[in-house]
């Protein structure tokens, strides 16, 4: 991995319901991130949060039933600038949410210039609704679709092209929470899906010996992780928790596997919501998983 990291806050909760989300990247820089960064040897340059301009609730557009477009569109415009700007740096792009809609916006800066980008969507959900099929109307359910090149236009047009990555060179790891058109869309566009069943079948060795083998021909990998990905009873403060998920244990390996890969150009680490946590855990699970991405190692 790159020695530089630039670390961009991204305080959006426009993409859901549940407010408190916004305050995670200042959770996660409180659970010590730079210093955990720095003392793996890592030069780390904090560029401050994206400005989202924060409301009770934000405008209404009376022509979708996508909740929250606008805001959600500025922020990720603003984010897939930045990032791409860090990319020209020659930095690695380290992103805090937030909810996940503002991936659309870091696969937007990461993607630009990349023909086969590689993606890890660590996640319970497979965020490939899209207007018709959402039964929300949430843009964090939504990301992964956009960033294939299926959704609203305002939301495919952000960076300035579409689609931004490629179906076969995703992998989605830990999924157990899926929509009907989201089930379709896996099916028709034939995206690897590594749901808690094969994860308790194979075991997370296998998942990530095979994700690694299968991303091996990418021009680098995108990590896009959500903490409700982990078991609630792990990460407690998140907005959408689903029950059996994957274990503190059974991640923090995944991240050693992808640390030895040497794979890993670009992450992201959403969801993360400190009203709903416990104490910071959640956060402090977030910059534990950050460490082992990083190379940080019991002996």
């Amino acid at each position: 991995m790159k020695k530089d990291i630039s670390i961009i806050g991204v305080p959006m909760d426009y993409g859901q319901t549940r407010r408190g989300v916004d305050m995670g990247p200042s959770a996660i820089r409180y659970a010590g991130m730079n210093t955990r960064l720095e003392a793996l040897g890592y030069t780390v340059h904090d560029e401050g949060d994206i400005k989202v301009e924060i409301k009770e609730r934000a405008d209404v557009d009376k022509n979708t039933n996508l909740k929250n477009l606008a805001a959600v569109a500025s922020g990720n415009e603003q984010l897939a600038a930045r990032v791409e700007e860090v990319r020209e740096q020659d930095r690695f792009p380290l992103i805090l949410g937030g909810d996940h809609s503002i991936a659309i916006g870091t696969l937007a800066g990461v993607a630009k210039g990349s023909e086969n980008l590689g993606v890890i969507w660590y996640d319970a959900h497979g965020d490939l609704n899209t207007a018709e099929t959402s039964p929300s109307g949430n843009i964090h359910g939504m990301p992964l679709a956009v960033s294939l090149g299926i959704g609203h236009p305002v939301l495919l047009n952000i960076g300035g092209y579409t689609p931004k990555i490629k179906p076969e060179n995703l992998v989605i790891i830990g999924a157990r929470s899926l929509d009907d058109g989201e089930k379709e869309l896996i099916k028709e566009k034939g995206i690897k899906v590594y749901t808690m069943h094969e994860i308790d079948r194979l075991g997370m060795t296998q998942v990530m010996k095979e994700t690694i083998d299968y991303l091996s021909g990418t021009d680098g990998v995108h990590l896009s992780l959500d903490l409700d990905g982990l078991d609630p009873d792990d990460a407690p403060g998140v907005g959408t928790p689903v029950k059996g998920g994957i274990s503190y244990r059974e991640s923090h390996l995944a991240m050693e596997m992808l640390a030895e890969a040497d794979m890993v150009t670009s992450a992201e680490f959403v969801e993360v919501n400190p009203i709903l946590d416990q104490h910071n855990k959640t956060a402090e699970v977030a910059v534990a998983l950050m460490s082992s991405l990083f190379g940080d190692k019991l002996l």
